[in-house]
């Protein structure tokens, strides 16, 4: 008698839907399926790196790879980290054998031959014992990385700035760019603050800015705190700017808390990278559905036709196929009580953008 055999079926830990057992990522929500266990894993490798054990955690980030698609981000940098702690090893094995020329390159490839592997390690070095091929990588590589991310930070921030100043005057210009780089460190702190890593803030001129991060072993409910986290310092940059106004009268201010509650709210469309967008992956269908009406009561209140842009976008993510089973009533109340504080300063504040250039020189 034959048997017929069915694949193993799993659940997905985000949404809840059916995997084939080999399956490394959602085909609905392209969540990772192991990432409960990815995130222990790159823990346990950490911990091991700070203790100077490289190789143990070596075999644990190589076990990882394995448990990542191989096109993913994630898979990019769990490449990255294995590639740093070769060369960690590599230094190691310099420091201790200063003498011994390498025929042969190690994992960053080949070394001509008869050419030193690298300079000896201090002595203080050596009497670090383990930690000290650690000690030596973090010397080596964290002033050019921490140069580089910081060049390219503060050029791009730079050339943000020189735009806007060159088009609304040097008061406004440089306060709009100000409180978009708030909004994108609400990303950059909330992101750091759960031990992910980040690059800090890159501006595009004209364009916008963004925060690059890994999302390894990262939630759908942690991904929508996240992206709800720059719409919320935005927000709050552009309600100590209303509050200026009204000591001041000074419609600068005024102009510059309009501008933020504007641009905020455009990030709130739940569409594309926008940080509405990837916020509303947590949100089932009744969560998208009642957004959709708190939106619209919030248009009511305000008059302002951006919220019904925000009501668009909900109205069609009720028909896409990237809801979960059980809706997150934390990035929901969340997502809720932003709409509504950015809905009571558009009312509060007067319409000053036709006036800003004039108040920004």
């Amino acid at each position: 008698m034959s048997t017929i055999t069915h694949p193993v079926i799993q659940n997905c830990p985000n949404c809840g839907a059916d995997l084939p057992l080999e399956a490394l990522a959602c085909p609905q929500c392209h969540s990772l399926v192991h990432s409960i266990r990815l995130d222990q894993l790159a823990k346990d490798a950490r911990a091991l790196e700070l203790r100077g054990r490289l190789m143990q955690a070596r075999e644990l980030w190589v076990y990882a790879e394995t448990l990542l698609p191989p096109d993913s981000k994630q898979a990019g940098w769990v490449k990255d980290r294995l590639q740093a702690i070769d060369q960690a090893h590599a230094q190691a094995q310099a420091a201790a054998n200063p003498e011994v020329i390498q025929e042969t390159g190690g994992p960053g490839g080949a070394s001509p031959q008869g050419t030193p592997v690298g300079k000896p390690a201090p002595s203080w070095i050596k009497r670090l014992g383990p930690f000290g091929p650690l000690v030596l990588l973090l010397l080596k590589l964290k002033g050019v990385v921490l140069a580089i991310f910081k060049l390219k930070f503060l050029f791009s921030f730079a050339a943000f700035i020189v735009l806007y100043v060159g088009l609304f005057g040097w008061r406004y210009g440089l306060g709009i760019s100000v409180c978009i780089l708030i909004h994108e460190l609400g990303h950059y702190i909330d992101i750091k603050r759960r031990g992910l890593p980040a690059e800090m803030p890159v501006f595009l001129p004209g364009l916008g800015a963004y925060v690059r991060w890994n999302t390894l072993g990262v939630t759908r409910a942690q991904i929508a705190q996240i992206s709800l986290a720059g719409p919320l310092a935005g927000w709050i940059a552009a309600a100590v700017c209303f509050l200026i106004y009204a000591q001041t009268g000074d419609p600068l201010w005024a102009a510059l808390a309009r501008t933020g509650t504007v641009l905020n709210t455009l990030n709130l469309i739940p569409v594309w990278v926008l940080d509405g967008g990837t916020a509303a992956y947590a949100l089932d269908a009744m969560g998208r559905a009642a957004l959709l009406v708190l939106t619209i009561g919030v248009w009511y209140y305000t008059g302002e036709g951006i919220f019904l842009l925000v009501a668009a976008g909900f109205a069609w993510r009720l028909y896409t196929k990237d809801k979960p089973q059980e809706n997150d009533w934390g990035a929901w109340a969340y997502y809720a009580a932003l709409m509504i504080a950015l809905g009571v300063l558009f009312h509060a504040t007067p319409d000053a953008l036709t006036h800003a250039a004039g108040a920004g020189r």
